[in-house]
């Protein structure tokens, strides 16, 4: 693959409001952004909440790799996390050019997200393939670009081909588990031995030695055009959201963090409650969970049963659409 196809996006978000830092990933999980590292803030932008509710586990600050995929359009593909709430975004190419974009669409559900570029094409675009026949073994590279702007190359493979849940109600049915690790992961494009993108790099898995999840690109094509055209996918129902972070526990979930603007928190759920019950029927993963609760529908009451110290009790919440948080496109 060309180094020019590859981009470098950074982008910088304004007038971010908290009153309480939302939980970072878990610790098995990186989405090379550090939460860690954002800076308190001051008291007068905490005022102002829930203006931009990522920036509190994101940063304000974002920078990752995408890949142009429409030389006339200029369209960058990469994951959505980089792109949420993003009032600037700025997208440095191979060959040295600084460019200016806009969002374009969100895709939460499979964590991808679309920029495009302003200017006048045509860009350096890379071939979209086709991810449906992958399977584990095959060969693969990962190639992104590190903060420093540099090109970072890796020849790999899929090491399984596999369901994927994390703590932030996510959840892909078939997700690409890579060897080794490419350390410039955020948005980095996995390529066949062709040079064809058949998934973008999203997360850093595990201890040492790491591997990549990487979102298959079947996952775009299918909505690429709707997204594009609408900011979102308008054509499936919204999922249900708690604004709830989970970790295994003892007989359920654990509660390991909420969202300050999550339905749960207003419900009264809190960090260090075990989820045993979902309307009723057991919970015994985050899957058994998540596909529990994307049965409901968005506004209508879900029964939560929670395990903490005093006994069980049962907890009416109201999950929202999360898109309402966000700013989809720049339309």
């Amino acid at each position: 693959m060309s180094r020019s196809v590859l981009t470098w996006i950074a982008a910088a978000l304004l007038g971010v409001a908290f009153s309480a830092v939302a939980p970072a990933a878990p610790r098995d999980v990186d989405r090379r952004l550090e939460p860690s590292q954002v800076s308190p803030l001051p008291s007068q932008v905490r005022r102002v909440e829930p203006a931009r509710p990522s920036a509190a586990t994101l940063g304000a600050e974002r920078a990752g790799s995408g890949v142009i995929f429409d030389a006339e359009q200029g369209y960058v593909l990469t994951v959505s996390y980089l792109l949420l709430d993003a009032e600037r975004i700025q997208v440095s190419l191979r060959d040295g050019r600084k460019v200016p974009a806009r969002l374009t669409g969100l895709d939460l559900e499979a964590g991808l997200g679309v920029a495009r570029l302003e200017g006048a094409g045509p860009w350096p675009a890379a071939t979209l393939g086709d991810s449906r026949a992958v399977a584990a073994g095959d060969v693969t590279g990962t190639v992104g670009v590190s903060d420093e702007g540099d090109l970072v190359a890796t020849a790999s493979r899929v090491q399984s081909v596999r369901s994927f849940a994390a703590a932030w109600e996510y959840m892909l049915d078939r997700a690409f588990i890579v060897i080794p690790h490419n350390a410039a992961f955020g948005g980095a494009a996995l390529v066949d031995t062709a040079g064809r993108v058949i998934g973008v790099t999203s997360l850093r898995l595990g201890e040492a030695p790491h591997v990549n999840l990487a979102i298959p690109i079947e996952q775009f094509l299918a909505v690429k055009d709707e997204l594009i055209a609408r900011g979102r996918v308008t054509s499936r129902a919204p999922r249900p959201w708690l604004g709830l972070y989970t970790e295994p526990g003892a007989g359920g979930l654990l509660v390991s963090g909420l969202s300050p603007l999550s339905p749960a928190r207003a419900a009264g759920l809190r960090p260090g409650d075990v989820i045993v019950q979902l309307n009723g029927r057991q919970v015994a993963s985050r899957e058994d969970f998540y596909r529990t609760l994307w049965q409901a529908e968005v506004g209508r009451d879900v029964q939560v049963t929670v395990e903490r110290p005093g006994g069980r009790h049962a907890i009416t919440v109201r999950p929202v659409d999360r898109y309402r948080f966000y700013r989809t496109s720049d339309k």
